[in-house]
């Protein structure tokens, strides 16, 4: 594997502008603004402001539109990609908290259970997230079937072939 090569500083300085020219135009009130690079190159960009909720939106849709469109503008200003990860007031750490709660909650029941749940309305990354956490679990396995917007993540009894439960959350 490529190890990709720190953003040089001047980059750096162009892609916080580039996030406070965003947040200005998007009117948002006293917003506090960080960026931090990991060994991988990826740029993470922290913002805490007054009302979270606006730059958070419904299930998270807007931080992952902001995210994608700062990414879109940095990569017209400097002709490169560059991986960038927007945080809203700690909402990542925050979900992604309450996706592990949720894997183990659903864990449990499948375990006593013994029938598949269904788990729906999530992104990839939120399956992903659920798959990692269960990854290891001695008591059930997790597989995604279905394509695109019905996508489902199902977690079932290790060594299973039940049908799915009908109370799918």
């Amino acid at each position: 594997m490529v190890e990709k090569k720190k953003t040089p500083a001047k980059q750096l300085k162009l892609i916080e502008k580039t996030v406070k020219t965003l947040i200005d135009l998007l009117a948002i009130e006293k917003p506090k603004i960080k960026l931090k690079q990991d060994e991988a190159g990826v740029v993470y960009v922290d913002i805490d402001c007054l009302e979270p909720g606006i730059l958070i939106g419904y299930k998270g849709e807007t931080i992952i539109n902001l995210q994608l469109i700062l990414a879109l503008i940095v990569y017209k200003k400097l002709g490169v990609w560059q991986k960038i990860i927007v945080n809203i007031s700690d909402w990542r750490q925050q979900k992604e908290e309450s996706l592990k709660k949720l894997a183990l909650n659903t864990a449990q029941r499948v375990k006593f259970s013994g029938q598949e749940i269904i788990l729906g309305s999530l992104n990839s990354a939120e399956r992903r997230i659920i798959h990692l956490v269960l990854a290891d679990h001695p008591d059930v396995m997790t597989e995604s079937q279905g394509e695109g917007s019905e996508r489902r993540l199902i977690v079932k009894p290790r060594g299973s072939s039940l049908r799915a439960s009908s109370d799918a959350i």
